[in-house]
């Protein structure tokens, strides 16, 4: 018997075995409540700057007036907005909670505690994935009162949703890991994440687009959470939705292995 199947939890009467769900659960309330803490900033705040964008790209680009196809352009734009805000705070939370635990000596904490990396890896993921969902909730509660919003196709817009905030959480999960301060982080936002998500058809079709730059589009994982999350409340997509589907779920089980083998190996963890 190992040593990790040996080990007692707190309530001494239950062994940790191959996966510590009492560590997993405990790592996962750290972080919901870490950011809990401070919800006007976390929350509120996205939801108020993602209504402000809605605000101003309807009323620039042509108000109520304006369609894109048979959509009206305030309910094409409005999914791209909600998914777009949960993308980012879905990343915003493990980069952040990871460097700051780095920044301040406390990340010994969780690699001395009996955790495993898949432990580690799904309780930071699942932290931000809630709050990436829980952002995109507000924001859509919100959007409703200024633009008819319908649930089309469910299922696309819970995969969509859902893959879209691991992508992104377990991106973040490799960005903490890896970045030393918190500009790093903000490089990798605004220099990958931001361009990613503007260049992806939030605010325009990609048909506009031609040549290369449409090539580029069709790579672009971004496009593809936009376009099915979008399918999801429109009934319309520009791509096959499946085709994102298995694109997605191909990308998330490669950060997945990436992280695990970050934690599994000390990686900038270790002194």
């Amino acid at each position: 018997m190992s040593l990790k199947e040996k080990t007692i939890n707190d309530f001494g009467t239950k062994r940790i075995g191959s996966f510590n769900w009492l560590g997993f659960r405990t790592l996962y309330e750290k972080e919901v409540r870490r950011y809990c803490k401070v919800f006007g900033q976390t929350v509120g705040a996205p939801v108020l700057t993602t209504l402000i964008f809605m605000m101003i790209f309807t009323l620039a680009l042509g108000g109520t007036d304006r369609y894109m196809g048979d959509v009206p352009y305030s309910v094409f734009l409005a999914p791209g907005l909600i998914i777009m805000s949960i993308l980012q705070n879905s990343f915003a939370n493990t980069s952040s909670s990871l460097i700051g635990s780095k920044m301040m000596g406390n990340i010994v904490d969780i690699l001395l505690a009996p955790l495993g990396a898949k432990e580690i890896v799904m309780g930071y993921a699942l932290g931000g994935i809630t709050r990436g969902l829980m952002v995109g909730c507000f924001v859509t509660i919100s959007m409703s009162f200024i633009t008819d919003i319908s649930l089309t196709h469910l299922w696309a817009i819970l995969y969509f949703g859902i893959s879209g905030a691991m992508m992104l959480s377990l991106l973040g999960v490799m960005t903490g890991v890896w970045g030393q301060r918190f500009d790093q982080t903000s490089a990798i936002s605004n220099f990958v994440i931001m361009p990613l998500s503007f260049l992806s058809g939030t605010f325009y079709s990609i048909d506009r687009l031609s040549g290369v730059w449409y090539q580029i589009s069709q790579a672009n994982p971004f496009f593809y959470l936009i376009d099915g999350f979008r399918y999801g409340f429109t009934g319309q997509a520009e791509a096959n939705p499946m085709i994102g589907v298995f694109y997605i779920l191909s990308l998330n089980i490669i950060l997945w292995i990436c992280c695990y083998k970050m934690f599994k190996s000390g990686y900038k963890l270790r002194s």
